[in-house]
């Protein structure tokens, strides 16, 4: 899955006004997190749907690295629960009169866990690295003019434009993480990453699991638990299985058709789920014929019922929704244009002179909703005339062949969304980083554009709302629905909180023997 990261109002307007701090203010919200201290300790076993493609944080981009890379890395800033942005290694923050200079004051004596004091001069590597080698997160530095570290505490960025969303883009999630210059030099942040995080990268073993164990000299406290274990488990039922026999005592790879039962029964297990800043859409490749044709997306787009895709994928788990913003945020934009309509799909099709067509539709095993979703939309395009050869790999390989284009289309999800640049700038404007489908508008360009560097909240959703009905038009992603967030755990952990933007955080945890 896609990651890139709905608290209703606090979204919209309490995102924006923590990242853009009116001229000249000065933040500074002291420290981050539970100071630890002891713990019943013991090493927690999760189960996880997939193995992480890698664990260099700036060249991932997929969500079963980042489950592990939440718990290893810091960033500047980072989300609280109310994904609002409060201090991680940055304790407080000034912007200048004009907005184009912040100064962040690190945290001192900071170290990575392998001893080594983390200053200001790494986190200007960090963006460096991603901005030099246009690694995947190098879109949300298109505004920054440089980055400098005038003494060992204090980071100065400096900005081309007013950047409304800056503390998202440098805290939204951990692929804008603090790394080591020698653990990249080296290579060995592949696979035995060195950040600065609660826990340390103790082993990893393909195919099987990640080991985690506590960094004693982590910054927010000594973490309760010894370590964690991510094991890769991609059978949901087994997974559970595994939940109620002891073996593991997290996962978020619950059977979706379970999760209410779960819920009423508990069975010595606890399930809660909560909304999502998640979306899952079905992309067609605007570089291959026909899907290079408005009329033949539009047709696809009118041949799917939507509330049954859900239903089978999701178990009611999830919304439809036609846009990518989910309907509890105020930045949600309400536009529905595509019902189920098969007469309407097969006319488009027609003045298309499309007939006969066969489509290749990439799914992955390891996000088991992709292949239920794509069962269900081969019957739907079979209706109107569509064969659909439904093509399952494993993680790695679905992300090889997006990265080439290789495809008709795809299913897939993009995960733990904060600001709206978020939901659409990286998939949708001409030539960025992840719009592997080849979509180009210059009128969506522009909006995009402008919607990073408005300042006034009201004119930037007006921008957004703009922006994601013509995308909608354009049929650029075909929106399917938006999920909700599930995970359960053993009577054993404490602690845990699932949060809205699906980062998985184990440095409150502890473990009940």
């Amino acid at each position: 899955m896609t990651r890139s990261r709905l608290a209703g109002a606090v979204l919209a307007l309490g995102l924006t006004a923590a990242a853009g701090c009116s001229s000249g203010e000065s933040v500074d919200v002291g420290g981050t997190g539970d100071p630890g201290g002891g713990g019943a300790g013991g090493t927690l076993a999760a189960a996880i749907g997939g193995e992480p493609d890698q664990l260099d944080p700036h060249r991932t981009s997929a969500y079963y690295s980042f489950q592990v890379l939440e718990n290893v890395y810091d960033t500047l800033v980072e989300p609280g629960a109310d994904l609002r942005m409060g201090p991680s290694l940055a304790t407080s923050w000034t912007t200048s009169d004009d907005q184009l200079t912040w100064t962040f004051t690190l945290r001192e004596g900071v170290r990575f866990s392998d001893g080594s004091p983390l200053t200001s001069q790494d986190v200007v590597y960090s963006y460096n690295r991603i901005i030099s080698e246009k690694l995947n997160q190098a879109y949300k530095f298109e505004t920054v003019r440089s980055v400098t570290a005038p003494d060992p505490t204090t980071v100065v960025v400096a900005l081309r434009k007013p950047t409304p969303n800056l503390l998202a883009n440098l805290g939204g999630f951990k692929g804008v993480a603090i790394v080591e210059k020698s653990n990249v030099e080296s290579g060995a942040v592949k696979t035995k990453p060195v950040g600065s995080g609660p826990f340390a990268v103790a082993g990893y073993t393909s195919g099987d699991s990640v080991k985690l164990v506590r960094n004693d000299a982590y910054w927010g406290g000594r973490p309760k638990l010894d370590g964690v274990t991510f094991t890769f488990v991609k059978d949901p039922t087994v997974a559970l299985q595994n939940l109620r026999g002891g073996e593991v005592q997290w996962t978020d790879n619950l059977p979706p058709q379970q999760v209410a039962g779960l819920k009423k029964q508990g069975d010595g297990v606890t399930v809660e789920s909560r909304s999502s800043t998640d979306y899952w859409y079905l992309a067609l490749n605007q570089g291959r014929k026909p899907y290079d044709d408005l009329n033949v997306r539009r047709a696809i787009a009118f041949a799917l019922d939507r509330e049954a895709i859900t239903k089978a994928a999701k178990f009611g788990l999830a919304k439809p929704n036609q846009t990518a913003i989910p309907e509890g945020s105020s930045w949600y934009y309400e536009y529905a244009p595509y019902r189920h309509d098969p007469a309407q799909a097969r006319q488009l099709l027609g003045q298309a002179g499309v007939r006969g067509l066969t489509m290749d539709l990439m799914v992955t095993n390891e996000y088991p909703e992709t292949v239920a979703a794509a069962q269900v939309i081969a019957a739907q395009l079979k209706d109107v005339g569509i064969t659909v050869k439904i093509r399952t790999l494993d993680f790695a390989q679905w992300l090889d062949e997006q990265g080439k284009s290789n495809f008709d289309a795809f299913l897939l999800g993009w995960l733990g969304n904060i600001d709206p640049d978020e939901f659409y700038y990286a998939q949708h404007r001409t030539g960025a980083t992840f719009n592997f489908h080849g979509y180009s508008n210059p009128a969506v360009d522009k909006l995009l554009d402008a919607g990073r560097t408005e300042t006034d909240p009201a004119a930037r959703k007006r921008t957004y709302d703009q922006a994601a009905k013509q995308i909608v038009d354009d049929a650029s992603y075909l929106y399917l629905y938006n999920p909700e967030v599930v995970q359960g755990w053993s009577k054993q952990v404490t602690g845990y909180q699932v949060r809205s933007d699906r980062a998985v955080r184990f440095r409150d945890v502890g473990l009940v023997r």
